[in-house]
């Protein structure tokens, strides 16, 4: 699978970030002190915002620097993408229990996107934990359409958009 992955951090500057290479992130915890490196100091937050194969994406988030001890905070736009998907595992794996399969009773119908984890996870910051579900399932969106649109109410599309061309 393919994925663009981005980690966004608000500095007393204003909102920086760097594209993210995840193959060498061995969990969530290195994860997060990637994060927490970008933000310095300050408070952060630090957000990690992935879109995988236009299927699914994936915000880490953590606040309050490189002394914060605070957890991770993780959501899943399908739940579906932890058995799809090594980084989708990788992110889900120590962030809450592991993902139960559904035995479907019609093999042949495709479950609906279900989102998992923190939906409020970005609520701070303009997307609300309805709206950012309501986004995840709106026909025609992709991941890359909902993050964009969390980015310009979190004021940091200028930076995501940069990193896309870049």
């Amino acid at each position: 699978m393919s994925y663009f992955a981005v980690a966004l951090a608000r500095t007393e500057g204003g909102w920086t970030g760097e594209e993210l290479d995840l193959s060498e992130v061995e969990d969530i915890e290195q994860l997060a002190d990637l994060l927490r490196d970008l933000t310095g100091e300050g408070a952060g937050p630090a957000l990690m915002l992935l879109e995988e194969d236009d299927e699914h994406l994936a915000v880490v988030r953590v606040d309050g620097g490189t002394g914060s001890l605070d957890e991770p905070r993780v959501f899943l736009s399908d739940r579906r993408a932890v058995q799809a998907s090594e980084v989708a595992q990788m992110l889900w794996e120590d962030a809450e229990p592991p993902v139960e399969e559904e035995d479907d009773e019609d093999e042949g119908t495709r479950p609906i996107a279900e989102p998992v984890g923190d939906t409020a996870v970005l609520a701070d910051l303009g997307t609300p934990a309805d709206d950012l579900v309501e986004l995840c399932a709106e026909e025609g969106l992709l991941p890359a359409d909902v993050l964009t649109a969390v980015c310009e109410r979190a004021g940091c599309v200028d930076v995501l958009e940069s990193l896309r061309e870049g």
